[in-house]
C-alpha cells in the first residue's frame, strides 16, 4: 500500500454512453482576491555599493525552476549599480522578453536607456540560417566571421577545398552524414564566445537552457577541439596527397590559403578562453536554481557532478519558491508580502514540511557552497517591480 486513498470512479456502462456535455471542460472557482486598495506599496531599497562579483554568471538546472527569472532579477541589480550588463538566453524555450514585458531581441539589444542593460535572446537557427555557426551544415555556408562570402573563399565552409574533393558536398554533411552534431547548440556556443568577448559589456549573464542542453553545451568546447584538430590533420593529409598527384601528372600548384586554418585555430583560441573563464571561480559563478522539492534536489546533486568532470566550480545555490516570509531573506524590501498561513492551513503545513525535507537534504548536499533563498510569492513575478524584490534577495 503507498498510503495514498484513490476515490474510485464509477464506470460508465457500455449500453449507457456518458453525455459529452462538460466531460473536456475544466471548473474554475476564483477567490475572493485581495481589493486593490487593500495592497501595499512595496519599496525596494537599491544597492549603491559596486558590482563586486564575478564577470560572468551563468544560472542553470531543470526546467521550470526559475532559472530566467534569477538572471534577469541578477541583470537589472547589476545595470542599475552601473555596471554595463547583457543578459542572454540560450534556452530554446525563450521567455525573457516575458519576463521584462518588453521584447528582447535575438542579438544584443539595449532595453533600457536609463540604465546600461542590454539583452539577447539567441536563436540557433536563425544563426545557423545567417551563416554564424561555428560548423555550417548543408551547403557549406557559413563561417568563423561570415556566410557565404568566406564559403566562396575557401573558408570553413569547404575547408580548403575538402568540399571540391568530395564531389561539391559539404564536408559536414559527407563526414557526418548530414549538419554537425548538436550544430543548434554549437550556434549558441559561437555566439555567447562573441558576446562574452564583446567590450560594451563589463557583465554577462546567461539564462542558460534545462539541465540536459545544458551540459551538452559545455560538452561543445571539447568535442570541437577534436573534432577541428582532426580535421586539420586530414585536410594536411589530403592536401598533401593531392599535390604530390598533380606534381606527378603536370597539374599547375594551387595557390597557398590557410585562411580556412587560421579560423578554425582563432576558434580554438577563443574556445579555449571560455573553458578557461568557466572553470576560473573569480571569473564565473555557475549558479544552480532548484526549487525545495525531493526530485529538484536530485536533479542539482546530478548537475553540480557533472559541472565537476569539467571543472566547473559551483560558487551558488538559489533554492526559489521556498514558503517563507520575506523578512527572513532580505532587509532591502519595505511593505506587507501576502504569505502562507502555516498556523491554520493544512495544506500550507504539508506543502511546508516537503520543503523542509529537501531544504534539510540540499543543505547536506550543498555544504560550504552560497546558498541564496528566493521566497514563494503570492503574485507572478513578471516586471522590473518584482525582479527588484528577487534581485534583492539575491545580494
Amino acid at each position: 500500500m503507498s498510503g495514498i486513498d484513490v476515490e474510485p470512479v464509477d464506470k460508465t456502462s457500455e449500453e449507457e454512453p456518458a453525455d459529452d456535455d462538460g466531460a473536456h471542460s475544466i471548473e474554475v472557482t476564483p477567490t475572493d482576491s485581495v481589493a486593490d486598495d487593500e495592497r501595499e506599496t512595496i519599496d525596494v531599497e537599491p544597492s549603491d555599493e559596486p558590482v563586486d562579483g564575478p564577470d560572468y554568471v551563468l544560472y542553470g538546472g531543470k526546467g521550470g525552476v526559475g532559472k530566467t527569472t534569477m538572471a534577469a532579477a541578477t541583470a537589472l541589480d547589476s545595470a542599475r549599480r552601473g555596471t554595463s550588463t547583457l543578459v542572454v538566453s540560450t534556452d530554446p524555450a525563450h521567455s525573457l522578453s516575458d519576463t521584462f514585458e518588453t521584447d528582447v531581441p535575438a542579438e544584443p539589444g539595449r532595453i533600457r536607456d536609463d540604465i546600461p542593460l542590454y539583452a539577447a535572446e539567441i536563436d540557433p537557427e536563425a544563426a545557423m540560417e545567417d551563416g554564424q555557426a561555428a560548423f555550417p551544415g548543408a551547403g557549406g555556408e557559413g563561417s568563423l566571421g561570415g556566410g557565404g562570402e568566406a564559403a566562396d573563399a575557401g573558408g570553413m565552409g569547404d575547408l580548403g577545398g575538402l568540399g571540391e574533393l568530395l564531389g561539391g558536398e559539404s564536408p559536414m554533411d559527407a563526414l557526418f552524414g548530414g549538419g554537425m552534431p548538436g550544430a543548434d547548440e554549437a550556434a549558441a556556443m559561437q555566439l555567447l564566445l562573441e558576446y562574452m568577448d564583446d567590450p560594451r559589456f563589463e557583465r554577462v549573464i546567461v539564462d542558460t537552457a534545462p539541465t540536459g542542453h545544458t551540459l551538452r553545451l559545455l560538452k561543445l568546447p571539447e568535442l570541437m577541439d577534436s573534432m577541428m584538430g582532426k580535421i586539420i590533420q586530414f585536410r594536411q593529409r589530403i592536401g598533401g596527397m593531392i599535390d604530390g598527384m598533380k606534381g606527378v601528372f603536370g597539374g599547375q600548384e594551387p595557390p597557398e590559403d590557410e585562411s580556412d586554418l587560421e579560423d578554425l585555430n582563432e576558434l580554438r583560441e577563443r574556445i579555449e578562453r571560455l573553458r578557461a573563464a568557466l572553470q576560473d571561480p573569480s571569473r564565473t559563478d555557475f549558479r544552480i536554481v532548484m526549487v525545495p522539492e525531493e526530485m529538484s534536489v536530485f536533479e542539482s546533486k546530478r548537475l553540480r557532478q557533472q559541472l565537476r568532470e569539467f571543472e566547473i566550480p559551483v560558487g551558488t545555490v538559489v533554492v526559489n519558491r521556498v514558503m517563507e516570509p520575506l523578512s527572513n531573506v532580505t532587509d532591502d524590501v519595505h511593505g506587507e508580502f501576502l504569505q502562507p498561513n502555516l498556523d491554520d492551513c493544512a495544506f500550507c503545513q504539508r506543502r511546508w514540511d516537503v520543503q523542509q525535507q529537501a531544504l534539510a537534504e540540499a543543505q547536506d548536499l550543498f555544504r560550504g557552497t552560497d546558498v541564496r533563498r528566493v521566497p514563494l510569492f503570492a503574485d507572478e513575478v513578471r516586471g522590473e517591480g518584482m525582479l527588484e524584490v528577487v534581485a534583492a534577495c539575491l545580494r
